[in-house]
């Protein structure tokens, strides 16, 4: 029994899936666009890869676009007038936002008070 062609096959190209590819080092690559990927990023996989990681609520729930939460400690607001948003608050359908360094990664409009950026590490998911 000899090996055949087809058990030393190459996926196809994920950009333009041709058929034409070729090992170069630790990557794949297509003669027919130039692209170039790991062997790791097939289109299968490539398909479940996010460029935002996955945002978790205090207790280690992961949130959505849409979700309630819950305030679980008291949130002093800065500027505009302060105020504090009191724990046990009921903040429903909030949106994911990239955090752009200040730990503020939720987009949400609180009862009473407006438009909030709130930290995922003092909410839970209701």
């Amino acid at each position: 029994m000899g090996m055949s062609d087809d058990d030393f096959a190459l996926p196809p190209c994920p950009r333009c899936a041709s058929e034409y590819t070729y090992e170069s080092g630790p990557l794949l690559t297509c003669s027919m666009c130039g692209h170039e990927w790991a062997v790791e990023e097939t289109p299968a996989s490539a398909g479940e890869q996010t460029d935002e990681p996955e945002v978790r609520d205090a207790v280690g729930n992961v949130l959505t676009d849409g979700d309630s939460v819950v305030l679980v400690k008291s949130v002093k607001i800065a500027g505009g007038g302060g105020g504090t948003v009191k724990a046990g608050t009921k903040v429903p359908g909030i949106r994911l936002i990239a955090d752009r360094g200040d730990g503020h990664d939720i987009d949400a409009k609180v009862p009473g008070l407006g438009r909030l950026k709130l930290k995922s590490s003092v909410v839970k998911r209701s």
